[in-house]
């Protein structure tokens, strides 16, 4: 009964937010609330809810503080340099655009935290995608996707997990896993190539008046405004040429698109790009602020201390420093408050929905059930079986409860039919790509919160694709023999 429930209870949390008829904090609270009640343990659905409370209170004073360091990050200009150079590559091309999220995406997470890596890819392309008219689900897909595959990093965690649970080095299970996961990378790539083109047929080609190679032209693309003067970009359709203009704005700046002979409405969202003459700019702290990034993400990688209290030490930095005078410094935690309380928020109410999960027993139920209907002919393939396998239970379940409570009976399992424990650790790493778009992910929420996209639609766009790039990565460590 545990089981059907449990299943039940996600199946009715996903349908109803991707239909909209929830919003993700109301699903994730009451949902769970009403099958605990199901269960018949209503009376603890109390002391489920502090367990979860207690479990995700680090991940939450993490996210806090890291998008609060992110934030002031972003408010004096370190990551410009980025954004600047991300457009001359892209130039206004949506194909390039959607090939740089990829890019991006890939390259900051080598630091192995998921919700860095989304703070700074969405803040350098969101501009890009709003001015463009771009569809917001794309780079939210692209981003998740990418991440995931690099989530599988040594210091990224589950790989970590899997070596803990297994009794394994952890570099005895990613270093042969590199090749598939460089096929299933590139397979990113190539979706995102894919998507972009679809992007650019279904906006036109998009080209600039001018080469990019000054700052000016530049900033007038990014943020609709230059230091002087107008900007243009042109944009070619069926032959037809129409312009999308930007005008002076202290603070961002609006802009209209057309298609043939119609425009299309400025944002309407108080869309803000990233203004080159903006008074958060701190040019002359530039170094200062690239090595204390570089400190703490090098700190993080080594875990000299924990997570959160890292980002509560650089965020005290960062404020301190850059902004010394107290009105300013509380002027940057307002701007930065809409943020923090929404991803905050998610994250306490998800913690309803793993208490109620894990304290009702529901977790532990659906995995001994899954395990034991595999039939036993399928013993000496336990590798593929334990694959396929990480992609449910990785996005119905944490990494946690997937690697220390379902990868040891699967592997024990393995073990009576000659499948190696490294081989099944290898194989549990297949689901990553899908997981990081799982509504358990804290991080995913940094990310779609911050794009402006609504779950349910970053749900259903990804999920497809996210699939699909597990299987590539499955396919081709079993094609190398690794799996």
């Amino acid at each position: 009964m545990l089981t059907i429930l449990g299943f039940a209870m996600i199946a009715t949390f996903l349908v109803l937010i991707m239909m909209k008829k929830m919003s993700p904090i109301a699903a994730l609270v009451l949902i769970p609330a009403l099958f605990c009640v199901f269960v018949g343990k209503g009376a603890k659905l109390g002391d489920y809810v502090l367990d979860g409370v207690t479990d995700l209170a680090p991940t939450a004073a993490m996210l806090m503080f890291a998008i609060v360091y992110f934030g002031v990050m972003i408010d004096v200009g370190l990551f410009d340099p980025i954004v600047r150079g991300i457009l001359k590559f892209c130039k206004a091309d949506p194909m390039r655009i959607v090939v740089g999220t990829a890019l991006l995406a890939a390259i900051v997470s080598l630091d192995g935290d998921g919700s860095t890596t989304f703070m700074i890819t969405v803040s350098a392309m969101y501009p890009l995608y709003k001015r463009l008219k771009m569809s917001l689900v794309v780079m939210t897909g692209v981003a998740a996707m990418a991440n995931g595959v690099m989530n599988t990093l040594p210091w990224g965690g589950p790989t970590a997990r899997a070596a803990t649970a297994l009794k394994l080095d952890a570099s005895d299970i990613f270093v042969p896993m590199i090749p598939a996961l460089l096929v299933g990378l590139l397979f990113v790539f190539v979706l995102s190539y894919v998507l972009g083109v679809r992007e650019r047929r279904r906006l036109g080609v998009l080209t600039l008046d001018e080469v990019l190679e000054e700052e000016q032209e530049t900033e007038t693309v990014l943020v609709g405004s230059g230091a002087s003067g107008d900007g243009k970009v042109s944009m070619r359709k069926g032959g037809t040429a129409a312009a999308v203009t930007g005008t002076d704005a202290p603070a961002g700046a609006t802009g209209s698109a057309a298609s043939g002979d119609s425009a299309a409405p400025a944002d309407d969202d108080g869309f803000q790009g990233l203004d080159p003459n903006r008074a958060t700019l701190r040019p002359k702290l530039y170094w200062f602020n690239a090595l204390l990034t570089v400190g703490l993400l090098t700190a993080m990688i080594m875990e000299w201390l924990p997570i959160p209290v890292l980002f509560l030490i650089g965020a005290a930095l960062a404020l301190s420093v850059n902004f010394p005078h107290i009105p300013a410094q509380k002027a940057r935690l307002a701007a930065h408050a809409d943020n923090v309380l929404n991803v905050s928020g998610m994250v306490f109410a998800a913690a309803v929905f793993t208490g109620v999960l894990q304290g009702t027993g529901m977790v532990d139920h659906m995995a001994k059930w899954m395990v034991d209907v595999i039939p036993g002919s399928m013993g000496p393939h336990m590798a593929l079986v334990t694959g396929i396998l990480s992609l449910p239970l990785t996005y119905f379940m944490s990494n946690d409860g997937f690697y220390f409570g379902v990868l040891p009976v699967l592997a024990e399992a393995g073990a009576a039919h000659g499948v190696t424990p490294l081989e099944m650790a290898r194989a549990s790493l297949v689901g990553q790509p899908l997981h990081m778009s799982s509504p358990l992910v804290p991080a995913v929420y940094v990310l779609v919160g911050m794009a402006k996209v609504e779950f349910g639609d970053h749900t259903r766009f990804v999920v497809k694709w996210a699939a699909l790039t597990c299987l590539v990565i499955l396919g081709a460590g079993m094609l190398f023999g690794i799996i």
